[in-house]
């Protein structure tokens, strides 16, 4: 029988080959994964360390604007780059600055009380200013304009004989007188500036107003246009219209902007276009009556009688409207207009003379007191409430007249101008209230037609 051998006797190699390993196999490939796993590591840290070098000959496409944004960002923020800036970046920013950088860089100096505040006045030729002075019986049809164009448009100075006035101050102004006193205001600003490239606005001294007076009757539009059309020609071929096309330019017309504002070619139609020019557009007027439908004018006030040299001379007239006895409920300074439809004042006037307390002073193209200044200051003086229908146009000098002398004005509008009324009037709030001494009121009385 034969015997079989137990598998415990069997040599060890003769055992299972395939699954027999040799133990050092194991530690080397251990060695070799954290070899390889330290490798690895060094490597990246070391690569991102250094910037990433490997990709420094890399193309890198930058468009113009970004490529100068890159190097203006690296010039201004960067604190090795900023004091050793190399000529290109130099260029670079400097290509970047806006034309009017200069003049908004002058608000930045706190030492310079002027700064942010400088003002460039045009040196017109003079037939866009002085010239139609020399001409001053032209400017009106009806009223010889040339004693109030003196004393820089504020007119000869008035006679206190009754005491309506204070001592100094007040001047016969004419209510077109605007350009005039305007202009020469501009002469004595204490921040004028030969350099146009540090001011913060650019005055045009151009008399708009005293230009259309003399055409509104009897002349073709094309004369009418005239010196608009050229005073625009003359503007856009200088450097300085070219910084900003016109849009930091502006001026200051003594009349209402519907006298600028013809709406056609047609000769009976009113007006210049002067407003209307595409150029023009882009400046900003100042007008005595602004249009609520347009955004390149501003309504500002009819000049008064008065003119105060200082504020104490402001002060000392408000106290004396305060402490002013008013026997007169209302008031109303002015003509009927029989050929207008819509004018109110006939009922006005009606009611005036029926009322015990109100008061008339009825103007006409004769001898009127209408056209004394201290009769109308007098009676205003005396009054409440001074009644304001609409006059040639919606707004009227007497308006601004009894406002000084410390009475409410009351206005007949419509809904439509009730706005425009208000910011028209809104820098004179204050000053009436404080006049008549009243902690809460509003600047104004606005009555509907219907009531």
């Amino acid at each position: 029988m034969t015997r079989r051998r137990s598998a415990s006797g069997l040599p060890a190699e003769n055992v299972d080959r395939g699954a027999w390993k040799h133990p050092h196999s194991r530690i080397w490939l251990l060695a070799t994964m954290s070899i390889s796993l330290w490798f690895y590591l060094f490597y990246f840290h070391f690569e991102a360390a250094g910037g990433g070098r490997g990709s420094v000959d890399q193309p890198v496409n930058l468009q113009p604007s970004a490529a100068l944004e890159a190097v203006e960002h690296v010039a201004l923020t960067d604190p090795e780059v900023e004091n050793s800036t190399t000529e290109p970046r130099q260029v670079a920013v400097e290509q970047a600055e806006w034309p009017f950088s200069k003049a908004m860089r002058t608000a930045e100096n706190k030492s310079d009380p002027c700064g942010g505040r400088y003002l460039y006045v045009h040196d017109l030729p003079s037939r866009f200013n002085e010239d139609m002075l020399k001409e001053c019986r032209s400017l009106s049809l009806w009223t010889d304009m040339c004693k109030f164009t003196t004393n820089s448009g504020m007119g000869p100075p008035l006679k206190n004989d009754e005491g309506v006035f204070s001592d100094k101050g007040w001047y016969a102004t004419n209510q077109f007188a605007v350009d005039v006193i305007f202009s020469n205001r501009m002469k004595q600003y204490e921040c004028l500036t030969h350099d146009s490239s540090i001011a913060a606005a650019v005055f045009v001294p151009f008399y708009a107003g005293f230009d259309i007076a003399r055409y509104l009757w009897g002349y073709n539009i094309s004369t009418r246009d005239a010196a608009s059309l050229d005073l625009v020609d003359w503007l856009m071929k200088r450097p300085e219209w070219k910084v900003m096309g016109g849009k930091d330019h502006f001026l200051v017309a003594g009349r209402i902007t519907w006298d600028f504002r013809r709406l056609s070619e047609e000769e009976s139609d009113w007006g210049n276009k002067l407003l209307l020019l595409p150029a023009a557009k882009n400046m900003t007027m100042l007008v005595v009556e602004s249009s609520p439908w347009n955004a390149n004018d501003f309504g500002i006030p009819y000049p008064t009688y008065f003119h105060p040299a200082s504020d104490a001379d402001v002060f000392a007239w408000q106290d004396r409207m305060r402490k002013l006895e008013r026997k007169w409920l209302f008031s109303f300074a002015g003509a009927p207009r029989p050929g207008n439809s819509k004018s109110i004042r006939g009922q006005i006037i009606d009611q005036c003379k029926r009322s015990k307390g109100g008061k008339l002073m009825e103007c006409d193209f004769g001898e009127s007191k209408c056209y004394s200044p201290s009769s109308i200051m007098q009676m205003f003086q005396s009054s409440i409430f001074c009644l304001q229908p609409q006059g040639d146009s919606y707004t009227r000098r007497s308006a601004f007249d009894s406002m000084l002398a410390g009475c409410i004005p009351s206005f007949f509008i419509y809904p439509i101008l009730e706005e425009d009324m208000r910011l028209s009037l809104t820098s004179h709030r204050r000053v009436t209230c404080e006049m008549i001494s009243i902690k809460k009121c509003t600047y104004s009385v606005r009555i509907s037609n219907d009531q």
